[in-house]
C-alpha cells in the first residue's frame, strides 16, 4: 500500500491544472492560491506535461515551436536567454495569478532547456514522475 497514488505524469499533469485554474480564481470555499505556490504548482505541472509525452506534450511542443521561431527572428538567443527574459517578466511584471500560472509553465519547459540547475531539477522531476507511473 502506498500513500501516494500512482496518478503517472498525465494525471498528475491534468490536476495541477484544475488546482491552478480554479485556484487563481476567488468564491470558492478555500482562499485563492498565492503567488508562490501558483509559480511553484505551475513549475511542476509543466514538468509533469514533459514527462507525460504524446498527447500531453502538446504545450511543450507549442513552446518550442515559438522558441524556434524568435530564434530564426533574433538569431544566436538561446534558451537560457529566453529563461532569463521569462524570468524578468515573472519577477518584475504585475501579474494575476492566473498569468504566473500560465507563464509558469512555459517558462519551466524553457529554464528545463537552458541547461544548468534547472535542467537538473526537471531531470529529478522527470524521474520522479516516471517512477509513479
Amino acid at each position: 500500500m502506498s500513500l501516494i497514488p500512482a496518478f503517472g505524469a498525465a494525471g498528475l499533469a491534468l490536476g495541477l491544472t484544475g488546482i491552478l485554474f480554479f485556484g487563481t480564481t476567488t468564491g470558492g470555499k478555500v482562499k485563492p492560491l498565492g503567488w508562490w505556490w501558483t509559480l511553484f504548482l505551475s513549475m511542476v505541472a509543466g514538468a509533469a506535461y514533459k514527462a507525460a509525452g504524446t498527447p500531453f506534450d502538446l504545450v511543450s511542443s507549442f513552446i518550442n515551436d515559438l522558441i524556434g521561431l524568435f530564434g530564426k527572428v533574433v538569431p544566436g538567443v538561446a534558451m537560457a536567454g529566453v529563461a532569463l527574459f521569462l524570468t524578468g517578466v515573472i519577477l518584475y511584471k504585475k501579474l494575476t495569478t492566473r498569468q504566473v500560472a500560465v507563464i509558469g509553465v512555459a517558462y519551466w519547459y524553457v529554464a528545463s532547456g537552458a541547461g544548468g540547475a534547472f535542467s537538473l531539477m526537471a531531470e529529478k522531476i522527470d524521474t520522479i514522475m516516471q517512477s509513479f507511473s
